[in-house]
């Protein structure tokens, strides 16, 4: 098929394919009249591409998986190579999971704190508390 064609397929753009090609993961096969010509493979590589972008892999991280594809592999993951950027993507995503887990707690600490404000300007509201003592601060003299 052409480029035209694969891009259609693989739900792409042309200019992504010569891009993918530029940096080495999509061959460059040229037909007798010079076009670039693709396979049922060539498909396959792109999905797996695609794939893990979609899971936020950067393009590099995917070479692994198309070099797995391109020995035979059945699955692009197979490989030892591919097991490792697993394993590192995962590590990344423990870590922004536990930074993200830390701005939410913060995030709540300082909305409890905002509400227990907001509800203290308000005429009748609660009394403001002790941080430390959770009791209602009573004003001086009674």
């Amino acid at each position: 098929m052409r480029i035209g064609q694969l891009a259609q397929k693989a739900g792409t753009t042309t200019r992504t394919l010569r891009y993918y090609e530029s940096r080495g993961l999509l061959p460059a096969r040229r037909s007798g009249n010079g076009y670039r010509a693709y396979g049922e493979e060539d498909l396959r590589l792109l999905r797996q591409i695609r794939l893990l972008q979609d899971f936020g892999f950067e393009l590099e991280d995917t070479r692994p998986f198309v070099e797995c594809l391109r020995a035979g592999h059945p699955a692009g993951d197979s490989c030892p190579a591919s097991l490792e950027v697993y394993r590192s993507k995962l590590a990344e995503l423990d870590q922004c999971i536990a930074r993200l887990q830390e701005v939410r707690d913060q995030v709540g600490a300082q909305l409890a704190r905002a509400e227990l404000e907001a509800q203290a300007a308000q005429p009748g509201g609660p009394k403001p508390q002790c941080e430390l003592s959770e009791r209602p601060i009573e004003p001086e003299g009674n």
